[in-house]
């Protein structure tokens, strides 16, 4: 999939920025709440794909933890990035579309995810400031 770049990014922002959300993936896909959470800000707003607004790294961990280990046990997908919209030189905002895949990488049945992320420049490198995910029904 190809991804549209809007604004002045550099190609290391652009690399770096791509590279926190396939970082996300990854601890989604192998259900690690903490690497996740570590790629939020510490004050980052989550609202997930049932609406639950979650407030700060602490929480969103948190909540990983618990939908990692329940509902999202078995649950996998693929992150393609879309969109890469400059905001200023330290906010990209990424559109990105998710879609649930099997144990091998092969899209599997179950809902889509389409994500809007805010990623801020840190001393960390890029971490999400705050985002949205909303589940959709591909048919």
């Amino acid at each position: 999939m190809t991804t549209m770049t809007v604004g002045p990014i550099t190609d290391t922002d652009r690399t770096d920025a791509t590279a926190t959300v396939h970082a996300l993936q990854d601890a989604f896909n192998t259900n690690d709440p903490h690497a996740l959470g570590a790629l939020y800000t510490d004050h980052a707003s989550w609202t997930n794909a049932a609406g639950t607004r979650l407030d700060g790294r602490t929480q969103i961990t948190a909540f990983a933890e618990k939908a990692m280990t329940g509902p999202l046990t078995d649950s996998r997908a693929r992150y393609d990035i879309v969109k890469l919209l400059s905001l200023s030189p330290d906010l990209i905002a990424a559109n990105v579309h998710q879609t649930p895949v099997d144990t091998t990488g092969h899209p599997a049945p179950g809902p889509h995810g389409r994500a809007l992320y805010i990623l801020a420049r840190t001393p960390y490198g890029w971490r999400i400031a705050a985002g949205q995910n909303t589940a959709i029904d591909p048919t």
